[in-house]
């Protein structure tokens, strides 16, 4: 069975101006970021109408097959519209919201998953990078230099996010082994989520851009992981 993720970051915040680590401050969305998000519905909705069958015909149902159990997938219907099974999300309003608008036109209510909401930043919250880098230079280069080694001061380490999003997403790939499935997070846990997925050290996270309204998108080969778009916007 191949299980099909969609992996968003909510849309642009209300305030915006220099970049901040706003973390766990339930910020709502601007209405830029609604309209974002808009975007990434209906880019959701096109590549749910033609991934569904190309999936099962692209070289790694050859490489795959073995493991995804695909038999007969060849026959699917093409007239049927594909959708998306559930949605899931942080409790934060950004979240939420942005959830809502992609789960509307499949009749869902997203599912809040607190375990899924954005890093404490500790002392750090609400404050901007300059502002950071002004009263906390020394920790803040630690921090940017290895954010697994180093944390936000007072804040989540990485290795504690980690332990709470991968154990949340894995409750969610287990419970819809075969569906389409939206998790709407943010830009820290969705990295951390894609360098679970690709095995790649945690030292990278600040290698992977998530923008605002982004959507990746990960196939689950019975569990074996294929990221077919990464930051990915219409």
């Amino acid at each position: 069975m191949v299980t099909t993720l969609y992996l968003i970051r909510h849309g642009a915040l209300e305030g915006g101006g220099p970049k901040r680590y706003n973390g766990s401050i339930d910020i709502p969305m601007s209405e830029e970021g609604i309209l974002q998000i808009k975007d990434a519905s209906a880019f959701i909705k096109e590549i749910l109408n033609s991934a569904e069958r190309s999936k099962y015909l692209s070289y790694l149902k050859d490489v795959h097959d073995a493991a995804g159990g695909t038999e007969g997938k060849e026959a699917v219907d093409t007239e049927a519209t594909p959708g998306l099974d559930a949605v899931y999300c942080s409790d934060l309003s950004r979240a939420l919201k942005s959830a809502e608008i992609i789960a509307e036109p499949y009749g869902l209510v997203p599912v809040k998953t607190p375990a899924l909401r954005e890093r404490s930043f500790g002392v750090w919250e609400g404050m901007t990078f300059s502002e950071i880098k002004e009263r906390f230079p020394g920790e803040f280069e630690a921090w940017a230099d290895n954010p697994v080694a180093h944390s936000p001061v007072g804040g989540e380490s990485t290795l504690e996010v980690k332990e709470r999003v991968v154990r949340a997403f894995n409750e969610i790939l287990n419970r819809h082994i075969g569906d389409n499935v939206a998790v709407v997070a943010h830009g820290g846990v969705n990295r951390i989520l894609i360098c679970e997925i690709l095995g790649a050290p945690l030292e990278n996270i600040f290698r992977i851009e998530q923008d605002y309204g982004a959507v990746n998108v990960i196939e689950f080969w019975d569990r074996y992981p294929v990221v077919k778009l990464l930051n990915g916007k219409q």
